[in-house]
Formats: C-alpha cells, structure tokens, sequence
C-alpha cells in the first residue's frame, strides 16, 4: 500500500508540475514593415508640337515667323491640319531682291504676303518618300490656290519648284515641314 501512495503522490506531483505556471518568454511582434506609398505624380503631357512651335523653336525660321505673323497665318498654322509647309529659312528670305521683304511686312501689303506663304502650304501631310519623280510629277495645288511643281529629280535632290529642299520630313502634331533654300514666289 505504501507504494500504491508513493506511486500516487509522484503522479499528484507530476500533474501538478505539468499544470504549474511555467516562466515564458515575452513574445515580441514582429515589425511589420507598412509599405511606403510613393506619391504618384503624373509626368506632364507635352502640349502638341504644332508647325508653328517648331518654327517659332528654330532661330533659321526666325524670318518666316514674323511674316507668318505679319500675315495673321499662325494661329492657321496651329490649328488640326494636317498641313505640308516648305518653310523658306532666313537665309532663303535674304536672297530676296532688296526691300522685297520689308515691303511685304508692311501692313498694306498683307494680301500679297498672305498669298506668298499661303503658296508654301499644301493641305495634308505629304512626306518626301510621297514626293513624286521629276518625269511623273504632278501639280500639287496649295492652300492659295495655285499649283506647285514638288518632285524628287533623277539626282535624287527633292525640289518644290526651283527650291531645294535642304531638309525633309520634320513632323509637326499637325502636319510636316520641308526646309527649302529659296522662297517660292507664286505666278499667275
């Protein structure tokens, strides 16, 4: 009997000591790192580079600018197009007989300006790859009205009728431009 007690009492203390408080760790949660939330800021959406932005940007357009101005064009030359322009440079302007230009600024003259560069304008956007050869050239009519010989020569060299053009294919939101090396100076 005396050892049924002890067997009981080692089993007492057993149970006792297994539901006994036992010391425990603190248990620290772990950092939970919060994303970061970067701002979103939106990039600026470029306003459209329009024929007039790019001529008004270029200091060799400088000339045909004010005579875009001069002319109450710019605005037009902003609007939807698509427009082609074969933009004369200020050394183009230059070659001008003397005092040509500086009678066309004036404000008495403005129809004869608006018709000169209205004659560097053709409706649509017509690239040089569309630029026909000399031998199948076609008239091309331009904003004023009038018809202008564009086409690339057996050479290669693109012309708008006796202009060169030194630069091609300088695509506008709106249409294209084409440098060229001379004015081109309509007639009836």
């Amino acid at each position: 009997m005396k050892l049924l007690i002890l067997a009981a009492s080692a089993a007492s203390a057993l149970v006792l000591a297994a539901c006994a408080p036992t010391e425990t760790t603190p248990v620290t949660p772990a950092a939970v790192e919060e994303p970061v939330v970067e701002p979103v800021v939106e990039a600026p959406v470029p306003a459209p580079t329009t024929i007039v932005d790019i001529a008004v940007g270029n200091p060799d357009f400088s000339t045909l600018v004010a005579a875009i101005q001069a002319a109450g064009l710019a605005e037009t030359l902003a609007g939807p197009g698509p427009f082609t322009v074969f933009a004369p440079t200020n050394a183009a302007f230059a070659a001008l007989p003397a005092g040509t230009l500086d009678s066309l600024l004036l404000p008495e003259n403005k129809d004869q300006l608006t018709k000169i560069l209205t004659y560097h304008v053709v409706s649509g956007k017509v690239m040089a790859a569309d630029l026909p050869a000399a031998d199948v050239a076609t008239a091309t009519p331009t904003v004023a009205g009038l018809d202008l010989s564009v086409r690339v020569e057996a050479d290669g060299t693109a012309k708008a009728n006796d202009a060169t053009i030194t630069t091609a294919d300088i695509e506008a939101s709106n249409g294209v431009i084409h440098v060229i090396d001379a004015v081109l100076l309509p007639k009836e």
